[in-house]
């Protein structure tokens, strides 16, 4: 794949991102947004009085709109970008997949080892869950989880690889998936687990956040990969994706 091809990846990888982002953007608006008022709701209720003459930096309005969006939307620009540079290196070497295939196998993939199994870990958690003292042992946790993640994901990968040509595609698969799974069990075991949620902190609010956390983050990966994966095919694959009786020019 020469440099031009590459390029011209990348930028459909970014606007695949921004178009994933946006889509994202709504999930995250029309579902996370009620859900964080909600929890500040409680916080402020049981706070007492030494919140009362805090200054606001940035105003709640603010937060859920234009701050949303530019962090969304950045977010899905850069991953975007990153993706479609895995997607050139992945290309051709994790099987025998067009561009479209790939880009949803790799968003699937990507969905899973660097969201779902930290999250599964550490999960999101909203205003009012969590103590401040404790924020950086949470964050360097749940990234050591991420990396961990993606590291044996790729193990996982490279081991399937490298079984197939003795056992064949499908037992490959399930032992690569399996060894996955048990280093990431252990993983679970050993790393350890925080739960500082607020004794009267509602459960259904918990589970809410963090299913529209979840959402948001599917809406994200299942879009730029059906997105990017159209992107790429019409770039790399031309005449596959031309219309039955129209030259293709």
């Amino acid at each position: 794949m020469n440099s031009t091809t590459v390029r011209n990846l990348l930028v459909r990888g970014m606007l695949a991102g921004l178009g994933a982002g946006l889509l994202a953007l709504i999930v995250a608006y029309l579902l996370g947004e009620p859900n964080v008022d909600s929890a500040i709701g409680f916080e402020e209720a049981h706070a007492g009085h030494s919140h009362e003459h805090e200054v606001e930096l940035v105003s709640r309005g603010v937060q859920s709109t234009a701050g949303l969006a530019t962090g969304v939307l950045v977010y899905g620009i850069a991953f975007g970008g990153i993706a479609a540079l895995v997607h050139c290196f992945a290309l051709g070497r994790v099987g025998r997949f067009g561009p479209r295939a790939t880009a949803l196998l790799l968003s699937g993939c990507a969905l899973l080892a660097v969201y779902v199994v930290p999250f599964l870990k550490y999960p999101a958690n909203p205003p009012a869950v969590g103590n401040p003292d404790t924020i950086g042992k949470r964050t360097a946790l749940y990234f050591l989880m991420m990396v961990l993640s993606v590291l044996l994901a790729v193990a996982a990968t490279l081991l399937g690889k490298r079984l197939a040509p003795r056992i064949g595609a499908w037992y490959a698969t399930v032992a690569a998936v399996a060894a996955f799974a048990v280093v990431v069990g252990l993983a679970f075991a050993f790393l350890p687990a925080i739960n500082e949620t607020p004794e009267h902190f509602p459960a259904a609010l918990l589970w809410r956040f963090r299913l529209s956390a979840l959402a948001m983050q599917l809406t994200l990966w299942a879009g730029f990969g059906l997105l990017f994966g159209e992107l790429a095919e019409r770039l790399l694959r031309p005449a596959a994706t031309a219309v039955p009786g129209r030259a293709v020019t």
